[in-house]
């Protein structure tokens, strides 16, 4: 799976309606840009094939008086808040997951009530175990990686990997349980996206032809 439909779709649906430089504003804002391919081109690229696809909305408006080209804002549809969701619940589950879906997942996770994204967060603490227990079936870890000459690291960083993402997952399950973040239904969430005209700290500068488009 890509991070980049998860993002794209999710900065919208956020926003309402954005044209391009938005989305691509706030996935900046993100650092989206460091830890996925949320790079212009992509984002741009994106936006154009979901709106073929149905997935989004766009929307041809009029030029700024200051002048320009019109641009097109996209509003994400049914259709698209569907593949959304199951993409968020599906990268919020999933133990094998690159780690820029996962963060993708993370940051829309408030998007689901609180009682499903502990249920799905468990899920992924069962898959991680079930994955660690297929691993250790040829490789038993008290024995080091040696066993298996300088391949048994291979089996040693997947047990190590395991393990440590079993025990960040359950620190989550944890933190949410006990009360963190408003999830969906609670109340006001934290807004994580930049209003029009608001300054990005973290822009990258970068012009791009999407831009103005």
């Amino acid at each position: 799976m890509s991070a980049i439909r998860l993002l794209v779709l999710g900065a919208v649906r956020q926003h309402g309606r954005a044209h391009g430089y938005q989305v691509r504003n706030d996935l900046e804002y993100w650092g989206a840009h460091e830890w996925s391919n949320a790079k212009p081109g992509s984002i741009y690229h994106a936006l154009k094939q979901m709106a073929k696809q149905g997935l989004l909305h766009a929307h041809e408006i009029a030029p700024s008086t200051a002048g320009g080209p019109p641009r097109t804002e996209y509003e994400i549809t049914e259709k698209g808040t569907e593949e959304f969701l199951t993409l968020l619940r599906g990268s919020l589950t999933a133990y094998d997951q690159r780690p820029d879906v996962l963060s993708a997942a993370l940051g829309f996770m408030v998007d689901l009530g609180r009682e499903e994204v502990l249920e799905l967060l468990e899920e992924r603490v069962l898959a991680i175990e079930e994955w660690r227990k297929a691993v250790t079936e040829y490789y038993t870890p008290e024995d080091g990686p040696e066993q298996l000459g300088h391949i048994g690291e291979i089996m040693n960083f997947w047990v190590h990997s395991a393990d440590t993402g079993a025990g960040w997952t359950r620190g989550l399950i944890e933190r949410i349980r006990g009360g963190a973040y408003t999830f969906a239904g609670e109340g006001e969430a934290f807004v994580g996206v930049l209003t029009e005209g608001q300054e990005n700290p973290y822009a990258t500068g970068e012009r791009h032809p999407g831009d103005a488009r």
